[in-house]
């Protein structure tokens, strides 16, 4: 690579990490020139202004790209057709709440925008919806189904959708338009597949449907514990996090260092979730096996074993900010060859229900499980009824285990 389209290079990714950080208006020329260590001289000879910086990123940036080939790879685990629209809706969204200021301020100064970069950004979002339709066909033609409109109107509905829940989600509070993320994406992906594949493939309208709970058993979560422990120091405290503060996939991977709070009484996690910030203790007690102390942890070890100054909690081999994809891959790596009962191989979601199933049987309310989760109570009503199953079960079999008295 040349030194000049080095320079025009570090100049575009120094920019995309300062506008996702600090939003377009919010980032100078010049605190952009000193992250890509050359004078603002130097920026303005390659772009102009910042505009014309902004262009170059819209344009140059692979950040758009990657994002488009990683949901490629999504498409093949998924049992139904709403779950696999779900979870490409969730990846998506979670790419957005990555970079709140960005698209704060994409939207909110789009009008300031010189016609080149308007059009740029248009063709980015065209570069979105493509990837977006190849993923619906992909999934439609392996399953057989027939749309009733092109995968290109499917995919631009869908991103119309998502990008208008970012987009109020960003920009305002207290809108108690839904409850939860996973309201807005349960509903809206039944609103877009009722009506837009052919009857033939759907038997019926999409129903209402209801959180199916599937718990991990102990000696499981105890074996991807030991499984990931093998991996390497980071992926121990991934796992012990997962699974002992019943956070989600995606809000792990948006942990900071600083949201964590140890001491020799607690050890807490901030958390910036969908509903807003909660606080949630990371047990150390994990399915009846004790994982250390407060301040002497898988976590706390991890982090004294740091050298970097990477802000986030976990990272990836580069020391960037690890992403959901590399999440799947080390949480495949555990859980190799290990196969639950309902047959499939353990998903990674089924840390968060694990967790939330072990806090009601070990005596926490489920009010109290809504202020720790920051779900609703009709959300964490199906745990409620399966961990009153699991109550129900565990009786019965310490009941068999007693002499009668009658013998």
């Amino acid at each position: 690579m040349s030194s000049q389209s080095s320079t025009r290079q570090r100049l575009i990714q120094s920019a995309l990490q300062l506008f996702i950080t600090q939003g377009i208006s919010g980032t100078t020329t010049r605190q952009i020139a000193e992250a890509a260590e050359v004078n603002e001289v130097t920026l303005f000879r390659h772009f102009g202004s910042k505009h014309g910086l902004l262009l170059g990123v819209l344009e140059e940036s692979t950040a758009f790209q990657s994002l488009g080939q990683a949901l490629n790879r999504h498409n093949q685990s998924a049992e139904s057709t709403e779950q696999a629209f779900q979870e490409y809706a969730s990846y998506c969204l979670h790419a957005l709440e990555q970079v709140p200021d960005l698209i704060r301020s994409l939207v909110g100064e789009a009008n300031q925008y010189p016609a080149d970069n308007r059009l740029a950004l248009g063709k980015r979002m065209t570069e979105v919806t493509q990837y977006m339709a190849q993923y619906l066909e992909s999934f439609m033609a392996q399953r057989q189904l027939t749309p009733r409109f092109s995968t290109e109107k499917l995919a631009s509905l869908l991103e119309c959708l998502l990008l208008g829940y970012a987009v109020i989600e960003f920009t305002s509070e207290y809108h108690q338009l839904w409850n939860h993320q996973d309201d807005f994406l349960e509903h809206a992906v039944q609103m877009m597949l009722f009506g837009s594949i052919a009857s033939d493939t759907v038997v019926s309208p999409i129903p209402q449907t209801t959180t199916v709970v599937a718990d991990l058993p102990a000696d499981t979560v105890h074996l991807i514990l030991r499984q990931s422990k093998k991996q390497s120091t980071q992926d121990y405290a991934l796992a012990y996090v997962l699974f002992g503060a019943g956070v989600s996939p995606q809000e792990v991977i948006g942990l900071l260092r600083s949201q964590q709070i140890s001491s020799n009484q607690q050890h807490l996690l901030q958390v910036q979730g969908p509903s807003g910030s909660r606080q949630v203790a990371i047990n150390q007690w994990i399915m009846g096996k004790r994982l250390g102390s407060y301040t002497a942890n898988p976590l706390t070890k991890w982090l004294k074993s740091r050298k970097d100054n990477t802000p986030t909690l976990f990272i990836d081999d580069e020391q960037q900010p690890l992403t959901l994809p590399a999440l799947e891959e080390q949480w495949a790596a555990w859980t190799e060859g290990m196969i639950t009962l309902t047959g499939h191989p353990p998903h990674l979601k089924q840390t968060q229900q694990t967790w939330c199933i072990d806090m009601l049987m070990r005596g926490v309310t489920i009010d109290n499980l809504t202020l720790l989760t920051g779900w609703t109570l009709e959300q964490l009503h199906p745990y409620d009824q399966r961990a009153k199953e699991k109550g129900a079960l565990e009786q019965a079999t310490r009941l068999d285990q007693k002499p009668s008295s009658k013998d």
